[in-house]
This record gives C-alpha cells, sequence and structure tokens, in this order.
C-alpha cells in the first residue's frame, strides 16, 4: 500500500489532485482499531454564533468549529456588526455581544459569506435587528442559491427587501421594520406591523393585548429549513419574540428541533406543539456558556467507513448509541445497521463494524440531508437497489448534490435515478450487477467535487475499496472539516 502519511495532508499542503490509496491490511497486521473525533458540529456552532453575538455580554463557545470557512465567515461578519471577539484560547471562544442591534458602518454595509449557506441564512434573518440597510452577497454559487422564501416573511414582517442582481436570490439588502417606518403601536406594544398585505407564503396576524402581544407567521414548506431556524434565532431579539405556524409541516425537521433544543438549553423562553406545528419563541437572551458537541455530519463518513471495512473498528469519540444529540445526523448509524452493520458503543465512543454482505434499505432521510452521500458511497456495495426519501433539498446546497452524485457515480457504473416514480424527493441507488471492479488494475478515475466539501469527503469514501481514485480539488473540505484527510490517512496506519 503506497505511503499515506497524515503529517503531509495539512489543508495548505494538499494538491489540486490527491490520488487515494485503497485501504488494505498486510499478513498478520493486527486489525485496525482507531478512535476519531470530528470538529465541532457547523450547525450547533453557528446558531450560537449568531446568538451569541446579538446577547448581551460575554459569552463563551467551548470546542466551537472556528477554523472552517463557514465559521469564518460567520465570525468575521458578527464582529463587522459590532459584536467583538476573543481567540486567545485555542479551545473556546469569546464573544461580547451587541445587545440584540447590530451596529452596521454605512460605508461598510455589505457582508461577504461566499458559500456559507448557514451564516447567508441566518444573517438575512438577523438583518431585522439591524439599524442601517444591511446587504447580503457571496460567491458565485451563492448568487445562485435562492433565498426568496426567506426574504417574504421579512417582508411580513415589516422588512424592505431589494434584490441587486437574479430576483429571489443574493445579493440583496434588506431594510429593518425601525427603518421602514414600521414601529410598535401603543396598542400592541412590540408588535411589527406590516406596511403592505403580505406577499407569498403564508399570512400574518398581530395579537393585541398587553404582555401576551405577539407576531405571528403562517409558514408553507420550505426549500430549507435554515430559513424557519434564522427566524427562530432573530426571535428571541425582538421586542416581544414571535410566533411560527406550520399548517403543511417543516421542510427538515430534525434541523428546526435542533434550533429549538438549543435555545431551551441556553435559557430562552419557548413553547413548541409537539409536531412542532405552532413554535413560541418569547424575547430575553443572557449571555450563556456552551459546549459545542463533535459534527454529526463529520462523523457519518466514519461510521460509513466502518461500514466498508469489515476488519476496521473505527471508533467516533462523542456519540452513544442511545442519542442525545442535538444533531438529526446522529442517527445515521441506524441506517448502516439496517444494511447489516454492528453497531459498538463504549466509552462515550461508537463504532460501525460492517460486513461483506450490505444490503440495500429504503429510508427517509429528510432529518440527516446532509448524510445522504455517505449513504450512498456505502450503497455503491450494496447489492440491489437502495431507495432514499427525503432528498429535495440536495438540489439547492453547495451545489446541485444530486445530480453531481449522478455524474460521479456513474465513473464506477453506480446508477442514480431521480424523481423515483415522478417523486422529486426520491432517488435510487443501483451499483453494476457484477459489483463495481475493484480489482488493482481497475481503470483511473477522478472524481470532481464541485467546490462541495460533502462531495470531496464522501466520494473519498469509496477508494477504500476501490483503488486508483484521485480527488480533484480536495482543499474544499475547508468548508467544514479543514483537517479531514489528515484523519482519513490515519485509517491506513
Amino acid at each position: 500500500m503506497p505511503a499515506f502519511d497524515p503529517t503531509t495532508l495539512a489543508l495548505a499542503d494538499l494538491p489540486e489532485h490527491l490520488p487515494l490509496p485503497r485501504w488494505s491490511r498486510q499478513p498478520g497486521q493486527a486489525p485496525l482499531e482507531i478512535t476519531l473525533r470530528p470538529p465541532g458540529s457547523k450547525s450547533i456552532t453557528n446558531r450560537a454564533l449568531l446568538l451569541a453575538a446579538l446577547a448581551p455580554g460575554s459569552s463563551t463557545l467551548n470546542h466551537p468549529l472556528t477554523e472552517a470557512d463557514d465559521a469564518q465567515r460567520m465570525l468575521a461578519a458578527i464582529q463587522q456588526l459590532g459584536a467583538s471577539v476573543d481567540t486567545t484560547n485555542p479551545n473556546a471562544i469569546k464573544i461580547t455581544g451587541v445587545s440584540g442591534k447590530w451596529k452596521v458602518d454605512p460605508n461598510n454595509a455589505t457582508l461577504d459569506l461566499n458559500n456559507a449557506g448557514t451564516a447567508t441564512r441566518f444573517l438575512t434573518a438577523a438583518a431585522l435587528l439591524a439599524d442601517a440597510p444591511l446587504t447580503i452577497t457571496g460567491n458565485a454559487r451563492m448568487q445562485q442559491r435562492p433565498i426568496a422564501e426567506l426574504a417574504q416573511l421579512l417582508e411580513q414582517l415589516g422588512c424592505t427587501i431589494t434584490y441587486q442582481a437574479a430576483q429571489g436570490c443574493p445579493p440583496l439588502t434588506i431594510s429593518s421594520p425601525v427603518l421602514t417606518g414600521v414601529v410598535p403601536t401603543k396598542s400592541a406594544v412590540g408588535a411589527l406591523v406590516p406596511p403592505r398585505a403580505p406577499r407569498g407564503g403564508g399570512t400574518r396576524s398581530v395579537t393585541e393585548g398587553s404582555s401576551s402581544n405577539t407576531t405571528s407567521i403562517s409558514i408553507a414548506p420550505t426549500q430549507s429549513s435554515q430559513f424557519v431556524s434564522a427566524l427562530m434565532l432573530t426571535a428571541v431579539f425582538l421586542p416581544q419574540g414571535l410566533t411560527l405556524t406550520f399548517p403543511q409541516g417543516i421542510t427538515s425537521q430534525s434541523y428546526v428541533q435542533m434550533t429549538l433544543d438549543l435555545l431551551d438549553h441556553l435559557g430562552a423562553h419557548t413553547r413548541a406543539a409537539s409536531d412542532l406545528s405552532v413554535i413560541q419563541i418569547k424575547p430575553g437572551l443572557s449571555a450563556f456558556q456552551l459546549d459545542i458537541e463533535p459534527d454529526a455530519s463529520g462523523a457519518t463518513y466514519w461510521w460509513a467507513a466502518g461500514a466498508l471495512l469489515p476488519n476496521a473498528t473505527i471508533r467516533v469519540h462523542g456519540f452513544s448509541n442511545s442519542n442525545t444529540s442535538l444533531q438529526g445526523d446522529a442517527n445515521f448509524h441506524t441506517l448502516l445497521e439496517q444494511m447489516g452493520c454492528t453497531l459498538i458503543a463504549r466509552d462515550n465512543t461508537l463504532a460501525v463494524k460492517g460486513t461483506n454482505d450490505l444490503r440495500p434499505i429504503m429510508c427517509d432521510m429528510r432529518d440527516m440531508p446532509d448524510a445522504v452521500m455517505s449513504l450512498a458511497a456505502v450503497a455503491c456495495f450494496a447489492p440491489g437497489t437502495t431507495i432514499v426519501k427525503g432528498v429535495k433539498t440536495l438540489r439547492v446546497k453547495e451545489c446541485d448534490r444530486i445530480d453531481a452524485m449522478k455524474t460521479e457515480l456513474a465513473k464506477l457504473g453506480v446508477t442514480i435515478t431521480d424523481n423515483l416514480n415522478n417523486d422529486e424527493d426520491a432517488l435510487s441507488i443501483t451499483p453494476p450487477t457484477e459489483g463495481i471492479d475493484c480489482s488493482e488494475d481497475a481503470p483511473p478515475i477522478a472524481f470532481d467535487t464541485y467546490d462541495d466539501h460533502r462531495m470531496a469527503m464522501s466520494l473519498a469514501l469509496l477508494a477504500l475499496r476501490r483503488p486508483n481514485i484521485t480527488i480533484n480539488d480536495p482543499r474544499c473540505v475547508a468548508k467544514t472539516y479543514p483537517n479531514y484527510f489528515q484523519h482519513f490517512a490515519k485509517l491506513y496506519r
């Protein structure tokens, strides 16, 4: 097996085209046992960064994901908006917030968030709290990613939205209700009253009265659950909070539940129906201290690696079989168990023990869409057809992940059928009848990654079984997991 040294695979040292050796063990070599800990959760980190930046006083985040590009974009943005950030402790970050009101410099009122979708959605909603018009923009791909549904909800709350280029996509400028002349009335203290009838996607009502006054909006299913989470995070700092109703259900409900659980954990006052058809967020959040759990989306790659390597035990630290995580992806291992793998839980670690007889499954991944490509990598070696529902949100990620998977996995002879049975939310994954060619002289394959971290990380898993694979643009993992390939190389020790 070629030398594959973690010390040579730091992000800055990664080549433009990274060849990956097939995994193997020499005769007499002990089975691999290794424990890995992914970086802190991106989803929790960015939620906590926003809340800390808006809260009064100083908050501390332990084990955050600060080295990744997404978090760096969020950190730069909150500092541009008046929060102060102390990163002198390598394992923690201290943020002094703005007490619920962004301080916008009119000469520096554009936030460039590159392709950081979470930061873009969260800060777009949080522009409700800005004291001057705020423009949100990003890279070329971000300027193709839809945000109109969130913008329409902000218009219902009194904002004025101006698109600077393509309608419905960044860059867009948001002027808050205060700037548009919409102020709380004496009869409904703190309620936001729209200057015009609501446009698109729902209705709005204001409950009159005293302390029970609230702004309420009804939300149809959205292209991204981040639109909902963005409003929930911002609502804590609105004068009377916000009530959200979902008469037709919620997209990717697990992420909305994560936001709700985080707010509860930090001491915010929330109420919700058991099915999340109604969520009420009341105003008020104090400075806080938070320990951020490892990223469950990052953990899915190591659980998938365990599924593909029956002679290895890859433990992921920070998770257990009895899932208490805030993250929906923490349940990914249960799908691998359905495929014939065995779960091994010990000392706050969870490993997936693979099998040579993987079997296809039918599953619904609407609560863990970021893990679909991890499952696809395993399904490539499960004879038969795996059917996955809950995938339509993959169209509007860092790339169109469904089309990207179709193109790249076809290089192995794997067929992905989307719009399965005319259902845009379903696809199937079928490896070749004779199986993927894993012989030593299998033709070289170079996988393109579409500037998408999850494409790079999931496609790398295929090299564990199939030789002669190269990953193009491996540095795109910087978005959420900068040391991914260093961890990947540890599998070869």
